[in-house]
């Protein structure tokens, strides 16, 4: 087939994965060997940070290259899609790419019914699953396709770790992803999203999966006796769980799913890579590999996600791989946010970006022109409950800041936070907020962190008239 001009662009976004769960990025215990050559030929960012620790306010973000507060895309479980910004899937499309997903897409609520399909998504070739249970009467295209198969979703859910690997979700993904890159693509270049589950919990992998892992040789969470009392001072801003002494959740056992789970999505990535391969698609293929938000996994006596910023939960993997093109081989340590990859292939494709796209380009570290491009990178979390509970309880309203050294985190409605010098306590144990020697840097983040948000703002039209 012939090469088009532009670059196609494989998207290979997982779900609730964690930054340090990449065996190429000294994590010798998971074997990534797939995501591992993806390091090879291109560029790892190792300090990449979601805009949110939820799924739909980081997913719309990094769609749209802009922080969830500027869209009104705060929270999951959104009736709508607010629709404030086009997603660069629409503008890529618009610029004559043509558009695949396969698996989740999670802009709007998808918890009791199959999320509505918005209008500009960009997408031609739309397969549809947000998670791998039998929960949606209709448009469920990965029930669907197990159904073709031979089986019943639901029979196979009763024990989801004797689900056969060739039929799980992720292969799902892995199996439409392929016959989108082998399909005809009409002579235009193309762009695919790539959406499986995992390792979103509940922890589940096909049996033999886990078993790869021995519990006992895993890594342990951040954890020390103090962390319940840290967590007792956050105890009514919002998250999944309560904090207990991860030997009390079996985190080791949890660990070792976790790690299966990831193992199975590197066995597809590969499948995906081998197709660009076969096909000759692979040197004009821009791909990246990234996750929504992290898992805290029993780091400060916590297990899964919500209204914290631990490394754990906002630090996500992130490469950028184009053969002859990105510096291959690079690790940088630079701050990047995910809503820098929109800015970034619309940059590669020569297509105008947006006035109020707030990203930056990775282009120049990319290049190696640079080795930074942000000073501080930004994350944040709005829950508003309506109406108020009986005690007047209004939900979480969290932000950070988060320079080379120091995060600040403001738990507004609370006024209450949390402050970590990250050289000298890189586990996030010490929480300094309250520390009286360290009121004047405290007040000095607070007011970066100020200014920072001022910057966050979706400043709306452009102005073409001056007074």
């Amino acid at each position: 087939m012939s090469e088009p001009e532009q670059p196609n662009i494989l998207w290979l976004c997982t779900d609730q994965q964690r930054y340090d769960t990449i065996g190429g990025l000294n994590n010798p215990h998971v074997r990534t060997p797939n995501i591992d050559s993806l390091m090879a030929e291109g560029v790892t960012f190792t300090h990449a940070f979601c805009q949110s620790p939820i799924c739909t306010p980081s997913r719309a973000s990094f769609l749209t290259g802009m922080y969830p507060s500027a869209i009104h895309a705060c929270t999951n479980g959104n009736e709508t899609w607010a629709d404030a910004a086009p997603l660069v899937t629409k503008l890529l499309a618009d610029a004559g790419y043509d558009g695949g997903l396969a698996g989740k897409f999670h802009m709007q609520g998808s918890m009791d019914r199959t999320e509505p399909r918005l209008e500009n998504d960009g997408y031609r070739f739309f397969e549809f699953s947000h998670a791998p249970r039998d929960s949606w009467e209709t448009g469920h295209d990965y029930r669907t396709w197990v159904e073709e198969q031979g089986y019943n979703l639901s029979d196979l859910r009763e024990d989801p770790q004797n689900m056969p690997a060739e039929l799980h979700q992720t292969s799902w993904c892995a199996t439409k992803s392929i016959e989108f890159i082998e399909g005809d693509h009409d002579g235009k270049p193309w762009f695919l999203s790539f959406n499986p589950y995992y390792p979103h919990p509940p922890f589940d992998p096909p049996k033999e999966y886990e078993e790869r892992y021995n519990p006992d040789d895993l890594p342990k969470p951040l954890f020390q006796e103090s962390d319940l009392e840290a967590q007792a001072f956050l105890a009514d801003v919002d998250f999944q769980s309560e904090a207990r002494n991860p030997a009390d959740f079996e985190i080791q056992k949890i660990i070792a799913q976790y790690y299966g789970m990831i193992e199975l999505v590197d066995e597809k990535i590969g499948e995906i890579l081998e197709s660009l391969e076969r096909t000759g698609q692979r040197d004009n293929t821009l791909i990246i590999f990234t996750s929504d938000h992290g898992e805290t996994l029993g780091d400060h006596g916590l297990l899964y996600k919500g209204c914290r910023f631990y490394e754990g939960l906002v630090r996500v993997p992130l490469i950028l791989a184009w053969r002859d093109h990105f510096t291959p081989g690079l690790v940088s340590d630079a701050l990047v946010e995910l809503s820098d990859i929109a800015p970034t292939l619309l940059d590669v494709c020569d297509v105008d970006q947006p006035h109020r796209m707030q990203g930056k380009s990775l282009m120049p570290i990319l290049n190696g022109d640079e080795t930074k491009i942000r000073d501080y990178v930004r994350s944040e979390y709005y829950h508003v409950l309506w109406p108020r509970d009986e005690n007047g309880f209004e939900g979480s309203y969290g932000t950070m800041y988060r320079d080379e050294r120091y995060k600040l985190i403001v738990y507004h409605n609370q006024s209450i936070g949390e402050l970590f010098d990250l050289k000298e306590d890189p586990g996030e144990f010490n929480n300094l907020w309250q520390n009286p020697d360290y009121q004047d840097l405290r007040f000095e983040l607070l007011l970066k962190s100020y200014n920072a948000q001022a910057h966050a703002v979706d400043i709306g039209p452009k102005q073409v008239m001056y007074s």
